[in-house]
Protein backbone atom coordinates (compact mmCIF):
# COMPACT_ATOMS: atom_id res chain seq x y z
CA UNK A 1 0.00 0.00 0.00
CA UNK A 2 1.33 3.33 -1.00
CA UNK A 3 2.33 5.95 1.41
CA UNK A 4 3.31 8.46 -0.57
CA UNK A 5 0.53 10.97 -2.48
CA UNK A 6 -2.52 13.34 -1.33
CA UNK A 7 -5.08 12.75 1.18
CA UNK A 8 -8.73 14.29 0.52
CA UNK A 9 -9.51 14.79 4.13
CA UNK A 10 -13.31 16.27 5.21
CA UNK A 11 -12.19 17.71 8.75
CA UNK A 12 -14.86 17.38 11.07
CA UNK A 13 -15.79 20.20 13.56
CA UNK A 14 -13.94 20.68 16.88
CA UNK A 15 -10.63 19.38 15.51
CA UNK A 16 -7.22 21.48 14.91
CA UNK A 17 -5.58 20.66 11.25
CA UNK A 18 -2.40 19.36 13.67
CA UNK A 19 -5.01 16.95 15.28
CA UNK A 20 -5.71 16.04 11.94
CA UNK A 21 -2.11 15.54 10.88
CA UNK A 22 -1.75 13.53 14.34
CA UNK A 23 -4.54 11.19 13.52
CA UNK A 24 -3.47 10.89 10.14
CA UNK A 25 0.18 9.75 11.29
CA UNK A 26 -1.03 6.90 13.41
CA UNK A 27 -3.69 5.95 10.38
CA UNK A 28 -1.43 4.99 7.64
CA UNK A 29 2.00 4.88 9.76
CA UNK A 30 4.23 7.30 8.15
CA UNK A 31 5.56 10.18 9.94
CA UNK A 32 5.76 12.47 7.20
CA UNK A 33 2.40 14.11 7.14
CA UNK A 34 1.63 17.56 6.24
CA UNK A 35 -1.46 19.98 5.53
CA UNK A 36 -2.12 22.63 3.14
CA UNK A 37 -4.30 25.38 4.62
CA UNK A 38 -5.09 25.43 8.34
CA UNK A 39 -9.12 25.09 9.20
CA UNK A 40 -9.91 26.58 12.61
CA UNK A 41 -11.58 23.91 15.26
CA UNK A 42 -15.14 25.29 14.27
CA UNK A 43 -14.93 25.07 10.92
CA UNK A 44 -15.28 21.72 8.55
CA UNK A 45 -14.57 20.77 5.08
CA UNK A 46 -11.87 20.54 2.93
CA UNK A 47 -8.09 19.29 4.08
CA UNK A 48 -5.77 17.94 1.62
CA UNK A 49 -3.15 16.11 3.41
CA UNK A 50 0.12 15.10 2.50
CA UNK A 51 1.81 11.78 2.87
CA UNK A 52 5.46 10.60 2.58
CA UNK A 53 7.29 12.41 0.05
CA UNK A 54 4.26 14.40 -1.25
CA UNK A 55 4.73 16.88 1.25
CA UNK A 56 7.84 18.65 -0.54
CA UNK A 57 4.93 19.38 -3.09
CA UNK A 58 2.17 20.53 -0.50
CA UNK A 59 3.06 24.23 -1.39
CA UNK A 60 1.81 23.95 -4.87
CA UNK A 61 -1.39 23.01 -3.08
CA UNK A 62 -0.92 25.61 -0.72
CA UNK A 63 -1.24 28.39 -3.41
CA UNK A 64 -4.26 27.17 -4.98
CA UNK A 65 -7.65 29.48 -4.60
CA UNK A 66 -9.78 28.35 -1.61
CA UNK A 67 -13.91 28.42 -2.02
CA UNK A 68 -15.90 28.67 1.27
CA UNK A 69 -19.45 28.12 2.45
CA UNK A 70 -20.89 29.51 5.72
CA UNK A 71 -23.16 31.81 7.87
CA UNK A 72 -23.01 35.01 9.11
CA UNK A 73 -24.71 36.32 12.55
CA UNK A 74 -25.19 40.22 12.39
CA UNK A 75 -25.16 42.53 15.75
CA UNK A 76 -22.91 40.00 17.64
CA UNK A 77 -19.60 39.59 17.87
CA UNK A 78 -17.03 37.92 19.22
CA UNK A 79 -13.50 37.91 20.57
CA UNK A 80 -12.46 35.26 18.04
CA UNK A 81 -14.31 36.48 15.39
CA UNK A 82 -16.18 32.93 15.26
CA UNK A 83 -18.69 31.25 17.09
CA UNK A 84 -16.15 29.77 19.29
CA UNK A 85 -15.41 32.85 20.79
CA UNK A 86 -16.61 35.12 24.00
CA UNK A 87 -19.44 37.60 23.14
CA UNK A 88 -17.65 41.12 23.54
CA UNK A 89 -20.30 43.22 21.53
CA UNK A 90 -23.75 43.74 21.00
CA UNK A 91 -25.23 46.33 18.37
CA UNK A 92 -28.01 46.75 16.66
CA UNK A 93 -28.61 45.20 12.89
CA UNK A 94 -29.94 48.28 10.50
CA UNK A 95 -32.65 47.10 7.56
CA UNK A 96 -30.71 45.35 4.72
CA UNK A 97 -32.08 43.97 1.92
CA UNK A 98 -29.88 41.85 -0.80
CA UNK A 99 -29.40 44.79 -2.62
CA UNK A 100 -28.14 46.57 0.25
CA UNK A 101 -25.95 43.50 1.46
CA UNK A 102 -24.79 42.76 -2.33
CA UNK A 103 -23.41 46.54 -2.30
CA UNK A 104 -21.85 45.73 0.98
CA UNK A 105 -19.96 42.92 -0.07
CA UNK A 106 -19.40 44.25 -3.56
CA UNK A 107 -16.53 46.69 -1.38
CA UNK A 108 -14.81 43.76 -0.06
CA UNK A 109 -13.94 41.75 -3.53
CA UNK A 110 -10.72 41.85 -5.40
CA UNK A 111 -7.66 42.64 -4.17
CA UNK A 112 -7.01 44.48 -0.84
CA UNK A 113 -5.77 44.51 2.23
CA UNK A 114 -6.44 42.73 4.97
CA UNK A 115 -5.20 42.37 8.96
CA UNK A 116 -4.53 38.98 10.67
CA UNK A 117 -6.73 38.56 13.83
CA UNK A 118 -5.07 38.24 16.85
CA UNK A 119 -6.24 34.66 17.59
CA UNK A 120 -4.59 32.49 14.52
CA UNK A 121 -1.40 30.56 14.16
CA UNK A 122 0.70 33.32 12.70
CA UNK A 123 3.90 34.11 14.61
CA UNK A 124 4.84 37.35 15.50
CA UNK A 125 8.52 38.12 17.48
CA UNK A 126 8.51 34.26 17.41
CA UNK A 127 5.57 33.74 19.75
CA UNK A 128 1.72 32.18 18.08
CA UNK A 129 -1.15 35.34 18.07
CA UNK A 130 -3.39 33.19 19.63
CA UNK A 131 -0.61 32.29 22.65
CA UNK A 132 -0.70 36.41 23.19
CA UNK A 133 -4.39 36.41 22.76
CA UNK A 134 -5.12 34.19 25.77
CA UNK A 135 -2.43 36.21 28.34
CA UNK A 136 -4.62 39.04 26.96
CA UNK A 137 -1.57 40.87 24.85
CA UNK A 138 -2.47 42.37 21.59
CA UNK A 139 0.04 43.35 18.82
CA UNK A 140 0.16 44.95 15.68
CA UNK A 141 0.05 42.43 12.98
CA UNK A 142 1.13 44.00 9.17
CA UNK A 143 -1.70 43.43 6.60
CA UNK A 144 -1.92 40.87 3.79
CA UNK A 145 -2.23 41.38 -0.06
CA UNK A 146 -5.72 39.05 -0.41
CA UNK A 147 -7.83 38.49 -3.51
CA UNK A 148 -11.30 37.91 -2.78
CA UNK A 149 -12.59 36.88 -5.99
CA UNK A 150 -16.65 36.02 -5.40
CA UNK A 151 -18.65 36.69 -2.04
CA UNK A 152 -22.78 36.19 -2.41
CA UNK A 153 -24.85 36.33 0.41
CA UNK A 154 -28.71 35.54 0.65
CA UNK A 155 -30.62 36.09 3.58
CA UNK A 156 -31.20 33.65 6.86
CA UNK A 157 -33.32 33.83 9.92
CA UNK A 158 -32.36 36.14 12.77
CA UNK A 159 -30.22 38.49 11.12
CA UNK A 160 -28.22 35.55 10.02
CA UNK A 161 -27.30 35.38 6.36
CA UNK A 162 -25.26 32.21 4.01
CA UNK A 163 -22.08 32.97 2.19
CA UNK A 164 -19.97 31.74 -0.66
CA UNK A 165 -16.88 32.96 -1.29
CA UNK A 166 -13.51 32.26 -3.50
CA UNK A 167 -11.06 33.91 -2.23
CA UNK A 168 -7.11 33.52 -2.47
CA UNK A 169 -4.99 31.82 0.06
CA UNK A 170 -4.36 33.63 3.17
CA UNK A 171 -7.43 35.01 3.49
CA UNK A 172 -9.42 35.10 6.86
CA UNK A 173 -13.02 34.60 6.42
CA UNK A 174 -14.37 35.34 9.78
CA UNK A 175 -11.86 38.77 9.18
CA UNK A 176 -13.62 39.42 5.79
CA UNK A 177 -17.49 38.47 7.67
CA UNK A 178 -16.24 40.99 10.68
CA UNK A 179 -15.45 43.46 7.81
CA UNK A 180 -18.61 43.06 6.34
CA UNK A 181 -20.69 43.44 9.40
CA UNK A 182 -18.69 47.16 10.12
CA UNK A 183 -19.50 48.10 6.40
CA UNK A 184 -23.27 47.46 7.00
CA UNK A 185 -23.03 49.48 10.47
CA UNK A 186 -23.25 46.73 12.95
CA UNK A 187 -20.85 43.50 14.07
CA UNK A 188 -20.96 40.48 13.67
CA UNK A 189 -18.85 37.08 13.44
CA UNK A 190 -19.14 33.65 12.02
CA UNK A 191 -21.55 30.79 13.08
CA UNK A 192 -20.25 28.14 10.51
CA UNK A 193 -17.57 27.47 8.10
CA UNK A 194 -17.17 24.99 5.38
CA UNK A 195 -14.17 24.59 2.79
CA UNK A 196 -15.80 23.01 -0.32
CA UNK A 197 -12.90 23.25 -2.38
CA UNK A 198 -9.24 24.04 -2.85
CA UNK A 199 -8.45 24.76 -6.74
CA UNK A 200 -9.72 21.85 -8.60
CA UNK A 201 -9.91 19.25 -5.66
CA UNK A 202 -13.40 19.49 -3.98
CA UNK A 203 -15.15 18.31 -0.51
CA UNK A 204 -16.99 15.83 -2.67
CA UNK A 205 -14.28 13.72 -3.60
CA UNK A 206 -12.88 13.53 0.41
CA UNK A 207 -12.90 11.05 3.15
CA UNK A 208 -13.77 11.50 6.58
CA UNK A 209 -10.85 9.77 9.05
CA UNK A 210 -13.17 7.36 9.80
CA UNK A 211 -14.01 6.22 6.56
CA UNK A 212 -10.03 6.45 5.91
CA UNK A 213 -9.25 4.47 9.19
CA UNK A 214 -11.62 1.91 7.61
CA UNK A 215 -10.12 1.64 4.23
CA UNK A 216 -6.85 1.37 5.25
CA UNK A 217 -8.24 -1.86 7.62
CA UNK A 218 -9.46 -3.27 4.60
CA UNK A 219 -6.45 -2.65 2.50
CA UNK A 220 -7.62 0.00 0.40
CA UNK A 221 -5.77 3.12 0.06
CA UNK A 222 -7.92 6.57 -0.89
CA UNK A 223 -4.27 7.88 -1.24
CA UNK A 224 -3.97 9.50 -4.75
CA UNK A 225 -0.67 9.68 -6.43
CA UNK A 226 2.03 12.66 -5.99
CA UNK A 227 0.90 14.15 -9.61
CA UNK A 228 -2.75 14.97 -7.81
CA UNK A 229 -1.08 17.62 -5.72
CA UNK A 230 0.46 19.21 -9.12
CA UNK A 231 -2.46 19.49 -11.90
CA UNK A 232 -2.50 22.66 -12.14
CA UNK A 233 0.67 23.13 -13.09
CA UNK A 234 1.93 22.27 -17.08
CA UNK A 235 2.74 18.44 -18.05
CA UNK A 236 5.63 17.18 -20.45
CA UNK A 237 5.83 13.65 -20.96
CA UNK A 238 9.55 12.58 -20.64
CA UNK A 239 11.30 9.73 -21.97
CA UNK A 240 13.81 6.98 -19.89
CA UNK A 241 17.19 8.99 -21.06
CA UNK A 242 15.50 12.36 -19.33
CA UNK A 243 14.48 10.59 -16.45
CA UNK A 244 17.89 9.30 -15.57
CA UNK A 245 19.17 12.73 -16.43
CA UNK A 246 16.43 14.20 -13.69
CA UNK A 247 17.46 11.72 -11.03
CA UNK A 248 21.06 13.10 -11.38
CA UNK A 249 20.23 16.52 -11.06
CA UNK A 250 21.15 17.46 -14.79
CA UNK A 251 18.66 19.77 -17.03
CA UNK A 252 16.63 18.69 -19.60
CA UNK A 253 15.43 19.90 -22.95
CA UNK A 254 11.91 20.21 -23.35
CA UNK A 255 11.03 20.16 -27.12
CA UNK A 256 7.13 20.36 -27.15
CA UNK A 257 6.43 24.50 -25.82
CA UNK A 258 5.33 24.69 -21.85
CA UNK A 259 3.54 27.96 -20.46
CA UNK A 260 5.24 28.92 -17.61
CA UNK A 261 8.32 28.66 -15.64
CA UNK A 262 7.08 25.46 -13.43
CA UNK A 263 6.61 21.88 -15.29
CA UNK A 264 5.64 18.59 -13.86
CA UNK A 265 7.54 15.87 -15.65
CA UNK A 266 5.96 12.57 -16.12
CA UNK A 267 7.46 9.52 -17.57
CA UNK A 268 6.10 6.78 -19.80
CA UNK A 269 3.31 5.31 -17.57
CA UNK A 270 2.07 9.06 -16.73
CA UNK A 271 3.59 9.10 -12.78
CA UNK A 272 5.52 12.20 -11.51
CA UNK A 273 8.82 11.83 -11.87
CA UNK A 274 9.58 15.56 -10.86
CA UNK A 275 8.67 19.29 -10.73
CA UNK A 276 11.18 20.86 -13.55
CA UNK A 277 12.39 24.75 -13.14
CA UNK A 278 12.80 26.71 -16.41
CA UNK A 279 16.71 27.82 -15.88
CA UNK A 280 16.96 29.45 -19.57
CA UNK A 281 16.46 27.30 -22.52
CA UNK A 282 16.16 23.84 -20.14
CA UNK A 283 14.63 22.72 -17.34
CA UNK A 284 16.08 22.15 -13.97
CA UNK A 285 14.86 19.34 -10.94
CA UNK A 286 13.87 21.01 -8.26
CA UNK A 287 11.56 18.22 -6.46
CA UNK A 288 12.37 14.38 -7.85
CA UNK A 289 10.25 11.49 -7.25
CA UNK A 290 11.78 9.20 -9.36
CA UNK A 291 11.63 5.57 -7.17
CA UNK A 292 15.43 5.28 -8.07
CA UNK A 293 16.48 9.05 -7.03
CA UNK A 294 18.74 8.40 -4.63
CA UNK A 295 19.55 9.61 -1.08
CA UNK A 296 17.76 13.02 -0.13
CA UNK A 297 15.29 13.01 -3.53
CA UNK A 298 12.85 10.65 -2.73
Amino acid sequence: MTTNGMLLLDKSGGMTSHDVVARVRRIVGERRVGHAGTLDPMATGLLIVAVGPATRLLRFVQAETKRYVGTIQLGVATDTLDADGSVVARAAVPDIDENAMAMAAATLTGPQQQVPPMVSAIKIGGERLYDLARRGVEVDRPARSITVESFRLTPGHDDRWDFDVICSTGTYVRVLASDLAQRLGTVGHLTALRRTAIGVHDVRDAVTLEALEDAIRLGRSPIAPPRAMVQQLASANVDDDAVRRIVQGQRIDIVSPVDGSTVAALDRAGELVAVLRRRGDQWQPEIVFAADAGPGRS
